[in-house]
C-alpha cells in the first residue's frame, strides 16, 4: 500500500548548533529587528537564515554557542538594502549594514515584488501600445513574467533594483499561457519606483495561437488502461529513524538542514564503521544553479537565472503529496521559514524521506565452491521539489549500503518558448514546434554543489586520478598494458572532467591509512558534459563562473558559501569562485571544499512539449579505500520474492 509514517517539524527550541530555525527563532529575530527600528511599513525581508557557528567549534563540541541569525531587508521606495545580525542568545542587533549594491550584488526578487510587477507594467503607456500594435485589446489577457535582469551596465540601469518582463497571452483561465508568447516586446522595470524605464519593440510576430492545455482532462488523450498497480509496502515499517534534525538509515547518520536559499542541507554525514562513526562530509547542499539561454536577439540575451542566488530554491520548495511526488513508506519534514514580512511561515512536507529497493548490490555464481550468492542493495532517499516559473527541478540524495553518496537533480516543468517570424533564425537559435513560428530556445541548466569534505577528519587532499596507455615496449611486448596516474592537486582551481582518460577526483586524509597502508578517501566521479557555453569575458560567464569547468577545489572559509557570490542578484561577477581560486591558498592537507559543477545543454525535443518528462543529471561518490573491504558483507541475504503471477512467495534467494 501507499502510506505515510508521519510529518516532523522543527523543534520549539534549539538543541544542537545546527538545529533549524524553529518558529519561535524567527519570530524573535524579527522583533529584535523591529525593536531596533530597522523596520517600516514598506520594509520586505527578502532573506532570515541561520548563522551556522564555525565547524571547529561543532567538531569539537562547543556548547551554548551565540545562535545567530542573518536578514537581509529590502525598503520599497528608497531600495536600501540591508543586511542585518542578530544575536538570539543576547538579544540584540550586533551589526547593521547597508549593501553596496553597485558592486555586491541585490537581494533575490521577492514574491511580493513578483507579482506586483505584472500590473506595474501592464500599467504602462508605451507597453500597452505596443501590445495593441499586435492586435491585442485585453490588456488582462497578458501576463507577465517579471524576470532577473542579469547586470550588463546598460546606460540608465545604474543602482536600480530590476526585472526585465517577458509576456505571454492567455485568453482564459484554463488557457496555457507558456504556448502563446508574445515576441517582440520585452519591458524594463525599476521594482523600487514602479517605473518602467524602457520598452524594448522589436518585430511584430502574430501569437501562435494552438492550446496545449496538457492540465486539463478534456485535452488529453484517452487514459490508457494497461497500468497494473504498483504498491510499495513495508509491512514492519521502516529502516529509518528520524530524531529532531537527525536521520539514521542503516550504518548511515545525517543531521537534515534547510536554508531559504539552497533549500535542503545535509550536515555530518557519517557512516558507522564497526562501532565508529566516520566523518565523511561535514556539510552538503546545491549552491547555486543557472539557467543561461543561447538566443542573442534583443528580447532574449540577457536571460540567465539564477535559481538560487535570484530566486531563493528554498523559498520556493514544493510541498510534497503523498502517491505522487513520494511513494512508499514516507517521512516528511517541514520547513520552517521566514516570509516577506519577517513571519515565521511553515512549508509542509518540504523534504521527503523514504528509502527504496536500488536492485543487485552484489551477485556471483562460483564454478569453483558451487556457491550462489546475491543480495538486494537499498538506498536512503532525501529530496524536495522547487518551482521557480516555469521550470520545476527535484533534488534527491542516495545514501547506499556500499557507501556510495549520489545527487540527482531532475529537471522537469515547462520548457521556455519563443515565436519566431523569421524561420532561418529559428531554426538556428531553438527547437521548432509545429508551424505556427512556435520555438523552444536552447539554453543550459548548470548546477553547482557544496561539498565541505571532513573524511575521517578535518585535512583532506585531492589526487586527481587518470588512465594511461603504455605503448609498446620492453615492458610491454604485446601491447595491452595500461595503468593510472595520480597527480596531487596542491592550490586551489577548477578542473575539467574527461571521459576519455576516466578522469576521477581521489578526495583523501593523508593522516588516515586503511589497513592495506593507503590513504582512506572518497572518489568523485563527474559527468563529461559541456560546460559554460557562452562567451569567455560575457556577462553570464563572469557571473556564473563555476560553469567554467566541472571540478572546483577551495580552501574551506566560512564566507565562501556561494559560487557566484552571496548576492548574484545584478552582480558584475565579484565574490564569485573564479575570484576565490585566484589566491592559490594550499589545499594539500587543509580543511577543503569540493565544488561539483554539472551542466545539461538543453536542445529541446518535441517530446518535451508541452510538458517536460524529467531528464536526470548529477555526480556520485564512491567510498575508495575508506573501508578496508566491502562494508555490506553484514547485508541479509534476501528472505523469499514472488516466483509467479499467482503470489507464490516460498522461492529463497541466494
Amino acid at each position: 500500500m501507499t502510506t505515510t509514517t508521519s510529518t516532523t517539524s522543527p523543534t520549539s527550541t534549539a538543541s544542537h548548533p545546527l538545529d533549524r530555525l524553529t518558529g519561535e527563532e524567527i519570530e524573535l529575530s524579527r522583533a529584535i529587528i523591529v525593536e531596533a527600528g530597522h523596520v517600516s511599513e514598506q520594509t520586505l525581508f527578502a532573506l532570515v537564515s541561520l548563522v551556522e557557528p564555525h565547524k571547529r567549534d561543532v567538531t569539537a563540541g562547543a556548547t551554548n554557542l551565540d545562535r545567530r541569525v542573518r536578514s537581509l531587508l529590502v525598503e520599497r521606495g528608497s531600495g536600501e538594502q540591508t543586511e542585518i545580525l542578530v544575536s538570539l542568545t543576547e538579544r540584540k542587533v550586533l551589526l547593521a549594514r547597508v549593501l553596496d549594491v553597485a558592486n555586491e550584488g541585490q537581494a533575490p526578487i521577492t514574491m511580493t515584488e513578483y507579482e506586483s510587477a505584472e500590473q506595474m507594467i501592464r500599467s504602462d503607456a508605451t507597453f500597452r501600445a505596443a501590445v495593441e500594435a499586435r492586435g491585442i485589446s485585453d490588456i488582462e489577457t497578458v501576463r507577465i513574467c517579471a524576470l532577473s535582469a542579469g547586470r550588463f551596465d546598460i546606460p540608465g540601469e545604474e543602482g536600480r533594483r530590476l526585472v526585465r518582463g517577458s509576456s505571454f497571452i492567455q485568453s482564459d483561465p484554463q488557457d496555457n499561457a507558456w504556448a502563446h508568447p508574445l515576441e517582440g516586446l520585452v519591458a524594463y522595470l525599476d521594482l523600487n519606483t514602479g517605473e518602467v524605464i524602457d520598452v524594448i519593440d522589436t518585430d511584430i510576430v502574430p501569437v501562435p495561437k494552438e492550446r496545449f492545455d496538457y492540465h486539463l482532462d478534456s485535452w488529453l488523450p484517452e487514459p490508457r488502461t494497461t497500468q497494473k498497480p504498483i504498491e510499495i509496502s513495508q509491512p514492519e515499517g521502516v529502516s529509518f529513524s528520524l530524531d529532531g534534525d537527525v536521520l539514521t538509515w542503516e550504518k548511515w547518520q545525517v543531521r537534515l538542514g534547510f536554508d531559504p536559499v539552497e533549500g535542503l542541507v545535509l550536515h555530518q554525514i557519517g557512516f558507522d564503521d564497526n562501532g565508529e562513526q566516520r566523518p565523511i562530509v561535514y556539510r552538503a547542499s546545491v549552491a547555486e544553479m543557472v539557467v543561461p539561454y543561447g538566443d542573442p536577439s534583443p528580447v532574449r540575451f540577457w536571460q540567465n537565472y539564477f535559481d538560487a542566488g535570484e530566486y531563493s530554491m528554498g523559498k520556493s520548495a514544493n510541498s510534497l503529496e503523498l502517491g505522487c511526488d513520494c511513494l512508499g513508506e514516507i517521512q516528511y519534514s517541514d520547513a520552517v521559514l521566514a516570509d516577506e514580512q519577517g513571519h515565521a511561515h511553515t512549508i509542509k512536507n518540504a523534504i521527503c524521506i523514504h528509502e527504496e529497493d536500488a536492485g543487485i548490490l552484489f551477485k556471483h555464481t562460483d564454478e569453483f565452491t558451487g556457491a550462489a550468492d546475491v543480495r538486494r542493495n537499498r538506498r536512503i532517499v532525501i529530496s524536495f521539489f522547487i518551482t521557480v516559473g516555469n521550470y520545476d527541478y527535484g533534488f534527491y540524495w542516495y545514501l547506499y549500503l556500499d557507501g556510495t553518496i549520489e545527487l540527482e537533480c531532475k529537471a522537469t516543468g515547462i520548457v521556455y518558448t519563443a515565436a519566431y517570424g523569421n524561420e532561418a533564425q529559428r531554426q538556428r537559435w531553438s527547437s521548432p514546434l509545429g508551424d505556427e513560428r512556435l520555438g523552444m530556445p536552447f539554453h543550459q541548466h548548470m548546477f553547482c554543489a557544496r561539498l565541505d569534505m571532513q573524511v575521517d577528519g578535518i585535512k583532506n587532499a585531492v589526487n586527481e586520478q587518470e588512465v594511461v596507455r603504455v605503448p609498446f615496449g620492453d615492458d610491454n611486448p604485446y601491447g595491452n598494458a595500461f595503468t593510472r596516474k595520480q597527480t596531487r592537486l596542491t592550490e586551489e582551481g577548477g578542473r575539467l572532467a574527461n571521459g576519455e582518460a576516466g578522469r576521477v577526483w581521489h578526495i583523501i586524509n593523508p593522516e588516515k591509512q586503511n589497513r592495506h597502508g593507503f590513504p582512506v578517501g572518497y572518489q568523485l566521479h563527474m559527468p563529461d558534459e559541456p560546460t559554460m557555453m557562452a562567451a569567455e569575458g560575457s556577462s553570464i560567464s563572469k557571473r556564473a563562473g563555476f560553469g567554467q569547468k566541472h571540478v572546483w577545489l577551495t580552501q574551506f572559509d566560512e564566507n565562501e558559501r556561494f559560487p557566484s557570490g552571496t548576492y548574484p542578484n545584478q552582480n558584475p561577477g565579484q565574490g564569485t569562485i573564479t575570484e576565490w581560486v585566484q589566491q592559490q591558498r594550499p589545499v594539500d592537507g587543509d580543511d577543503i571544499v569540493i565544488w561539483p559543477s554539472f551542466a545539461m545543454t538543453h536542445f529541446p525535443r518535441p517530446e518535451d512539449w508541452p510538458i517536460m518528462p524529467v531528464d536526470r543529471l548529477g555526480f556520485s561518490m564512491k567510498p575508495y579505500g575508506f573501508f578496508d573491504q566491502n562494508p555490506a558483507l553484514d547485508v541479509p541475504r534476501p528472505k523469499s520474492g514472488h516466483c509467479d503471477a499467482e503470489g507464490d512467495s516460498s522461492c529463497e534467494c541466494g
